[in-house]
């Protein structure tokens, strides 16, 4: 086991929270994927679990490769790589495929996997921020040097993500503000960029509800998540939380066992948006809330790596990431449960999924490669720490 380990640097914990949320996600998506199965399969239940694997696999692989990877290099490659992601944006927007009434994803040639580009570009969003407040930490608390700079990219990737996906639009906005606030930017500016934000979103709500049926892009389903979810007397729930809460509550503490979901049959998506409900009818209301502990601890571990990182490069990077993958996962398991309203947002490391399974796992692999260069960092200084100490002469 040892040997094993001496081949996967970087945090020992972030490196067992990934094998713990993968084999869960494993075992989850066989459960759930049963009706899939039957339905386009001809009941080969092994074929949805064997390509998440294989998905899977690869995102644990990429992970890897990005942890080898020195993590000041990731700077230069997504700076480069956002003025890829903001042309695909509006190519996906226009002519991307229609997913659940939405053109959220492109397809790729030959292998046929849909990839969903908002995700690549909240990635590399993710990166040219936390190059950019780096950089500019000097002027950071000037207007136009300093936050103007910073809004722009910003603005880009959100607005052409908001009209087929408003909820991964929203989490890129809050991650971006959340990583301004932390990069020093003017409390003032950040609040006046929120208020822009909220008078152009009403604005564009408004005209919307005046367009005729067919355009309005999603407002309609928009409208009616809102209101059902903030419907105090609750006359009108949507099927899935229905279903979903019916699973919640049928697992109890311990769970029916792996497996024995019922609600799999019945819940749409309960392989990806809703596959927290189906873990805790099988494991329970323990199984729920060590997915939740993971989450957690995960999260302690990469504000350690973050506090620790020798840059503010490092520092930026790494609270980006760790804050993204786990506002989605709160996102997730909160709609899941009935405290949120339905977003379509899948469980980092465990839903079914492609390509944001892949984005993922690189996002983690960064995290990774600063922690791998904090121990080698912190390696160098005690072996030289030992040498200077022997290498001083004895006073008799």
């Amino acid at each position: 086991m040892k040997g094993i380990l001496t081949y996967f640097k970087g945090d020992r914990v972030i490196w067992t929270v990934v094998l713990l949320l993968s084999i869960v996600s494993l075992l989850t998506v066989y459960s759930s994927t049963v009706t899939l199965a039957f339905k386009f399969k001809g009941g080969n239940t092994m074929y949805y679990m064997t390509k998440h694997a294989i998905i899977l696999a690869f995102g644990l692989f990429f992970m890897y490769l990005a942890s080898k990877l020195k993590y000041t290099y990731f700077s230069r490659i997504f700076q480069i790589a956002l003025y890829v992601a903001i042309p695909l944006l509006f190519i996906t927007l226009f002519f991307g495929e229609n997913i659940n009434q939405a053109t959220r994803v492109l397809k790729i040639p030959l292998i046929g996997l849909t990839f969903q580009t908002s995700d690549l570009a909240k990635l590399t969003l993710i990166v040219f921020l936390a190059r950019q407040l780096s950089i500019k930490q000097d002027v950071i608390k000037d207007f136009k040097a300093g936050f103007l700079p910073l809004l722009v990219p910003i603005v880009f990737v959100v607005f052409p993500i908001m009209p087929a996906n408003f909820s991964t639009a929203a989490l890129v906005a809050v991650i971006s503000l959340v990583l301004l606030f932390v990069g020093r930017v003017r409390v003032l500016h950040i609040l006046g960029f929120i208020s822009v934000l909220v008078v152009v979103f009403a604005l564009i709500m408004f005209v919307l509800s005046l367009m005729p049926e067919g355009h309005q892009w999603r407002y309609p389903t928009w409208k009616k998540r809102i209101e059902t979810f903030f419907d105090k007397d609750k006359k009108e729930v949507p099927y899935q939380v229905e279903q979903a809460k019916i699973a919640i509550a049928s697992g109890g503490l311990w769970g029916k066992g792996p497996g024995n979901s019922t609600q799999k049959h019945f819940l749409p998506h309960p392989y990806s948006d809703f596959i927290y409900a189906i873990i805790i009818e099988e494991y329970g209301l323990i199984g729920g809330a060590f997915i939740v502990f993971l989450y957690l601890v995960f999260f302690f571990r990469a504000i350690r790596i973050a506090l620790k990182s020798p840059t503010l490069f490092g520092k930026f990077m790494v609270i980006g990431m760790a804050f993204s993958l786990v506002l989605q996962a709160m996102i997730n398991m909160g709609v899941a449960v009935g405290l949120l309203p339905v977003t379509g947002q899948p469980l980092p490391l465990v839903s079914m999924g492609g390509t944001s399974l892949w984005f993922s796992s690189l996002a983690i692999g960064i995290i990774l490669s600063v922690s791998r260069e904090i121990e080698e960092m912190e390696k160098r200084t005690l072996e030289e720490g030992v040498i200077n100490t022997e290498a001083e002469p004895v006073l008799e």
